[in-house]
């Protein structure tokens, strides 16, 4: 049987292939169909096309949500976000499927959506899924999960060390070595195959390769701070606005799932049609504005009506991402600004502050400055942008900092009544402390050689519900009071020996297994305790009430260190013979009231 440990490494390549099958599907489907609504936009006439299309994807997508699995509204992050910090909520593969699905009727008829979000709930989904096939350790669980979710945007984005670091900046919040080690298995995996099989829709280096390296001069600093602290304040505007369009379709519009994403997604139809035909693909809105082929009044009306569309789109309850739509408001947003520079100074094209832009935007909103450094400078492969970068994100970040501290995804949870708050956890102390340090090491045992009936009264006299077997000092099996109520009912006779019935080879853990490892073969094999074994030495035994007597001190603040003792296991009962009559007597060596629990 494989380590907790490297169960978990080995299921992180599994979530990592799943994940970029999964990405890689979605991708696929949305650029199809968007390819089609934009082809039968040119054959057909675009006011009728593109609305009706908005109308019928929204309305199927909606009617999938709200009849096999309402949590697949919205972006999912936040969700994920949840699940990770111990909320109860339903991750599994039936939201993935239906995410994926309703995902592409969203995308596909041309709302203003990303697919990052659906791709992330979706890795996340398909990971807990997994987690539940294949036993896994509770330790493990939330990394893998979290790894899905990694996964799951570095597929989208093409870029694994974005996805790694979302995990730890946003998600999770955690640096240990296995939560970085399966966050980068799943990432770079789902990655590879995004690469190998994807669209390719986020890699902006062939846009470097056409109008070459940036550069970087410390004139413009200046207007790099500009445009640090423009998107911190939208980016504000943009969380607000988000949780007031959601309020909005609460409290005003009294309608179902699929009739709201249905009229947004007419509405989105309409407005699209009535705009230039550069509006009729997202993705290549965003490619004009990095180009440089845009005018700069063509990018202040792409950032008012996508950044209007997105918050009406967003707001029905539409299954949707939104950091790709922040990347195309960052991008415009920049580019404007750019154009300012460029107009004052001349030094550098407005193509450079759009991909700035596009970071900048991405940290206020998100509040991870490093991932949306990373996960720039990873489309664009261009070295020369990490300055700029660094001075935009992180302006972006105070500046969004000092007026709300909170991410767009914490407000989404906290509109749902849920608060996430850093408390003090037990996983640490899990851990760290091992079996030795924890157990019983005063155990009571039965012989191997006792007879069915006088474990029957060895059970009468004691509160315990288990004893470990002992075949000449070594441990070789465990019965319990279910044993022998099933033995009673085959009506096997009293004189029948424990070893005739016991189950050999029985579960041990060493001194040196941690409680966490402890605590994952107690749920794995449904035990309510296990015996500590050097070898096959019986040094001690430890249950699950040790462990939550541990985790109550630890939350309580009041844990002592732990000093083992050294009271050797003892035979509980033992069988003597009188020497003036016939038969056995049952002897107890220590009063039954005196044992611990276990």
């Amino acid at each position: 049987m494989l380590q907790p440990r490297r169960l978990a490494f080995a299921e992180a390549c599994l979530i990592g292939l799943v994940s970029g099958l999964a990405a890689v599907l979605l991708g696929q489907a949305v650029d199809w169909a968007g390819a089609w609504r934009v082809h039968v936009s040119y054959l057909w006439p675009a006011y009728l096309v593109l609305p009706g299309i908005g109308l019928v994807g929204g309305l199927l997508a909606g009617w999938l949500v709200e009849r096999f699995a309402p949590e697949a509204s919205g972006s999912g992050m936040s969700e994920v976000k949840a699940v990770l910090a111990r909320v109860p909520m339903p991750l599994n593969l039936r939201i993935a499927l239906v995410k994926l699905l309703s995902a592409t009727l969203v995308l596909g008829s041309g709302m203003p959506l990303g697919r990052e979000g659906p791709t992330v709930q979706i890795g996340a989904a398909l990971a807990n899924q997994l987690s539940n096939w294949v036993p896994t350790s509770p330790e493990h669980r939330r990394q893998l999960i979290a790894a899905g979710a990694g996964a799951g945007l570095a597929a989208a984005f093409n870029a694994p060390i974005a996805g790694v670091l979302f995990v730890v900046e946003e998600l999770l919040q955690d640096v240990s070595g296995i939560t970085l080690g399966t966050a980068i298995l799943a990432s770079f995996i789902a990655s590879v195959i995004s690469r190998l099989y994807g669209s390719h829709s986020f890699d902006l280096s062939q846009i470097n390769l056409v109008f070459g390296h940036t550069t970087f001069f410390a004139q413009e600093i200046p207007f790099y701070l500009i445009l640090g602290g423009l998107a911190g304040l939208l980016g504000i505007l943009f969380n607000k606005g988000v949780i007031a369009s959601l309020e909005m379709n609460q409290r005003l519009l009294h309608l179902s799932l699929p009739w709201r994403i249905g009229i947004v997604g007419l509405v989105s139809g309409i407005a699209i049609a009535l705009l230039p035909v550069t509006f009729r693909n997202n993705a290549g809105l965003r490619e004009i504005i990095l180009m440089g082929d845009a005018h700069w009044l063509f990018a202040a009306i792409a950032l008012l009506v996508q950044f209007t569309l997105i918050l009406l789109t967003y707001g029905s309850g539409a299954p949707g991402g939104l950091l790709v739509p922040t990347l195309v408001l960052g991008s415009a947003l920049g580019y404007l600004v750019g154009t300012a520079e460029q107009s004052c100074l001349g030094m550098s094209a407005a193509t450079t502050y759009a991909h700035v832009g596009m970071a900048a935007f991405f940290s206020a909103v998100s509040k991870v400055p490093i991932t949306a450094v990373i996960i720039v400078f990873e489309m664009t492969t261009d070295f020369n942008l990490v300055l700029p970068l660094m001075i935009v994100s992180v302006v972006a970040y105070l500046v969004a900092e000092k007026i709300d501290h909170r991410s767009l995804y914490d407000l989404l949870l906290e509109r749902k009544g849920i608060h996430i708050q850093k408390e003090p956890t037990t996983d640490g102390l899990l851990a760290q402390l091992s079996a030795a340090e924890v157990m019983q090491r005063r155990v009571e045992t039965l012989s191997s050689q006792m007879s069915i009936d006088e474990a029957v009264q060895a059970f009468s006299q004691s509160h315990h519900r288990n004893f470990p077997i002992l075949d000449n000092g070594k441990v070789v099996s465990i019965i319990t009071q279910k044993d022998l109520v099933t033995n009673a009912s085959q009506q096997i006779k009293g004189n029948t020996t424990i070893s005739d019935i016991m189950t050999p080879e029985p579960v041990t853990v060493s001194p040196t297994a941690t409680l966490a490892y402890v605590l994952h073969i107690l749920n794995r094999h449904n035990l309510s305790c296990l015996p500590v074994t050097e070898g096959r030495k019986l040094v001690g035994i430890i249950t699950r009430s040790d462990i939550i007597r541990v985790e109550a001190e630890r939350l309580s603040g009041q844990i002592q260190a732990i000093e083992p003792k050294s009271a050797p296991s003892y035979v509980v009962y033992q069988t003597r013979t009188p020497a003036t009559g016939k038969g056995r007597l049952l002897v107890p060596l220590s009063h039954p009231q005196t044992g611990f629990n276990y």
